[in-house]
């Protein structure tokens, strides 16, 4: 079964009150994430400081010891509002999460300058734990237990 990845963190920043002034003041923050079977999903949302800029998401699964990171790509959906840019990005994990804790940093690049969401120092971090077994007196095959009755 693929591995649970349980955020430390809320989940959902960009539905915070106070998500915008956030943005407006550190260029960058996280605005969601969505565990997959096979990895992270999630959404950054950046000022719009210059049209040519870059956005990358650096992780690791073994506390820094090695990191990886992968560009996020520009989502062009309207947006409410006319000062920020969202963008999308998805850490490939597989099985290598399910007893590791994920931590990742967002870095936006413009004009010269460099921006990290960090969360705060603390990083964003991810608990991963496989999945337990079905719960008992469950049959694991729904046909298992099927009875063919001839007449």
């Amino acid at each position: 079964p693929p591995p649970l990845l349980e955020p430390l963190f809320p989940p959902q920043p960009g539905a915070s009150p106070g998500f915008a002034e956030r943005v407006r003041q550190h260029k960058v923050r996280l605005e969601w994430v969505r565990a997959e079977p096979v990895g992270l999903r999630g959404a950054v949302r950046v000022l719009n400081l210059a049209y040519e800029k870059a956005v990358s998401v650096r992780y690791t699964l073994n506390g820094w010891a090695s990191c990886a990171e992968v560009p996020a790509t520009y989502q062009s959906a309207g947006l409410a509002d006319n000062f920020t840019d969202r963008f999308a990005f998805f850490l490939p994990l597989g099985a290598a999460a399910a007893e590791a804790t994920l931590e990742f940093a967002v870095r936006y690049r413009v004009a010269g300058a460099e921006y990290w969401d960090n969360n705060e120092g603390a990083n964003y971090r991810l608990r991963g734990r496989q999945r337990g077994p079905p719960a008992a007196g469950l049959p694991q095959d729904p046909d298992s237990t099927a009875w063919i009755h001839f007449i």
